[in-house]
């Protein structure tokens, strides 16, 4: 094709050079018009790879012959003003001599005064929206930026915070802009601006400092079952996603949480959030509090009621007849596995499981047969592998027939139970393991009495029990802690009722320790009372669950009692500095800063200044 361009445009040339009366119609190149052509393009493509491969790199292949090259000096002249010898530029001045003749920051902005709410840490940014931003953090810096005026008159280069006491409500940004000055010669420098912070409280504040109760939504979250597991692990995932973070004040209740927000539209979504992460329902109702006639303005007080669904993870249910049909004739004894926005059953004799969404459980509602707070200790003597390991939903279970018998019964009956159970790939003779005794329990059901002629078994076994491994253990600190929602409690409450408490919230920590599927979505913290010992790692056993390392989180601590004298020197400084924008930067797009793209580090070295090598 190449070839075949070159012809015609030779052909074309020297037709255009002959007077009319001669010239000839165009006719394919011929045999000799070819050879000339493909000569032609040899003889461009040899002279590009001359200059490409022989002449730019003269002086490398010289240097490296070993041959006397004269190395060329770049001229210098002397600057117009102070007569300095300098590097020639469009100009013809030096540096200090443009930057004294020119100052390409005039007309820029040096003091900025910005409105800040004390109270949630708020800025204006006008008319009427508020930004939250902590110090020195990447949103408070590109906040300052836009405020500036006049700065697209010049172009940001970089910026960064310089050091401020935290009391003197002074912000100072050092900016470094470029702009093009004298004959085209480009002038860059730096300059300090200072924001000056004005406290106003914000609308929502100032409502809530006025009247501490004066909320306009309410959400009252509620569960019927008479322990507070679900809400131990629902508080965990508020925190995680900040679903609480309107919420003006939170209030714990008898069977759950009250949560209060200065605007409905926050309530509304806190709602949606539940829905999202448990199978719940919801209804809502408004009170009129004021009407104005002239304007025709009316104030509410929106009131949401949202409950959750009874049914919790371990619970042992018997399904109704119903819907165990629709299921295909699943159970009717099912264990609930987990619980999300779906309801996860497993059949501990088949493996059969199903899920059930939130409207499929309200259209036809059931109890739990027996909850977490029966479970029985039994001590495994003898585990027969009835089917290989399979994965089921996500989890391994493993058909297994067993003799157990419960620890209670020790020294004083021979009373053995031989059963199936779904733990055979975890159970091994001597362990101990925590069930339901269906064989005393005294249930009255109504929906298992309409199972004519079905036995039901002497026991059924939920999960694998580690508490004479956690005597050795009793009393020592964790390596990892939670974080708690700041909610007011009930003091009228007795001391049973704390312990109660205290109880049911060391069963959750247990279970997060050995079910790393329920810690998925639950951010856990390092725990800075924690000291290891190596004795201490001798005697607690291998077989304990206990939560790794890389799965805790470093909570960020930035006090003077922990940084100590080398808080405000220079290294500290930079080292607080650059961990918080540690922090705040994703995973994600430093996989782009070390893959090189460009882009990604010019908006990282705008927001944070020089990043360090890779």
């Amino acid at each position: 094709m190449i070839i075949n361009k070159l012809i015609l445009r030779f052909i074309c040339w020297k037709r255009e050079e002959r007077p009319k009366h001669e010239r000839r119609p165009l006719q394919p190149p011929g045999l000799v018009g070819i050879y000339f052509a493909f000569g032609l393009f040899l003889r461009i493509e040899y002279s590009s790879i001359l200059k490409s491969k022989f002449l730019r790199p003269g002086k490398a292949m010289a240097e490296e012959a070993g041959m006397f090259m004269v190395h060329q000096t770049v001229g210098s002249v002397l600057c117009c003003k102070c007569g300095i010898p300098m590097t020639p530029n469009a100009a013809n001045m030096c540096v200090k001599c443009l930057r004294s003749e020119i100052d390409i920051t005039e007309g820029l902005q040096k003091h900025v005064t910005i409105v800040h709410c004390p109270e949630c840490d708020t800025y204006l940014q006008p008319p009427k929206t508020w930004i939250k931003a902590q110090l020195e953090s990447k949103e408070l810096l590109t906040f300052c930026v836009k405020r500036l005026k006049n700065l697209n008159k010049v172009r940001l280069i970089h910026a960064e915070f310089i050091w401020t006491e935290p009391h003197s409500k002074r912000i100072k940004v050092k900016l470094r802009v470029q702009k093009e000055v004298l004959n085209g010669a480009i002038l860059e420098q730096a300059y300090i601006v200072e924001f000056v912070q004005q406290e106003h409280m914000c609308e929502s504040c100032s409502r809530v400092q006025a009247n501490p109760d004066q909320w306009v939504a309410s959400v009252q979250l509620r569960q019927h079952v008479p322990h507070r597991r679900t809400f131990f692990y629902l508080e965990q995932l508020i925190l995680r996603h900040d679903a609480a973070g309107r919420a003006i004040k939170i209030k714990q209740m008898d069977q759950g949480i009250d949560f209060f927000f200065a605007n409905r539209s926050h309530g509304v979504k806190f709602v949606e959030f539940i829905g999202k992460v448990t199978p719940s329902r919801s209804r809502h109702d408004k009170q009129l509090v004021s009407h104005d006639t002239k304007s025709n303005n009316y104030n509410y007080k929106y009131t949401f009621s949202v409950e959750i669904c009874p049914i919790c993870r371990e619970d042992l249910i018997c399904l109704p007849p119903k819907v165990a049909v629709s299921l295909g004739n699943l159970g009717p004894l099912v264990i609930c596995t987990k619980v999300s926005n779906n309801i996860a059953l497993l059949d501990p004799f088949t493996l059969r499981h199903c899920f059930l969404d939130a409207d499929q459980y309200w259209r036809s509602s059931f109890k739990a047969l027996l909850s977490s707070r029966q479970l029985v200790e039994y001590i495994v003597l003898d585990v027969e592998i009835v089917s290989s390991e399979v994965n089921v939903g996500g989890s391994k279970y493993a058909l297994a027939d067993a003799q157990v018998a419960r620890v209670s019964d020790f020294g004083k009956n021979d009373t053995i139970f031989n059963i199936r159970t779904h733990l055979g790939h975890l159970l091994n003779p001597g362990d101990h393991a925590l069930g339901y005794d269906v064989y005393a329990a005294n249930s009255n059901d109504m929906e298992l009495e309409k199972y004519r002629g079905f036995v039901l078994p002497e026991a059924i076994l939920i999960k694998k029990s580690y508490e004479e491994k956690r005597q050795r253990k009793r009393g020592k600190p964790r390596s990892w802690k939670l974080k708690s929602l700041n909610m007011e409690v009930d003091d009228s409450k007795g001391r049973a009722d704390q312990e109660k408490m205290n109880t049911e919230y060391e069963v959750f920590l247990r279970d997060l320790e050995e079910d790393p599927e329920l810690r998925f979505n639950i951010s856990l913290y390092r725990n800075k009372e924690y000291q290891p010992s190596e004795m201490a790692s001798m005697t607690d056993g291998e077989d304990l669950p206990s939560v790794p390392l890389e799965e805790l989180l470093a909570d960020l601590d930035l006090s003077e009692e922990e940084d100590g004298d080398n808080m405000w020197t220079c290294e500290g400084m930079c080292t607080r500095r650059w961990h918080w924008h540690m922090v705040q930067a994703t995973s994600d797009l430093f996989q782009r800063w070390r893959h090189g793209s460009s882009m990604f580090r010019v908006e990282i070295t705008f927001l944070f200044g020089v990043l360090p090598p890779v």
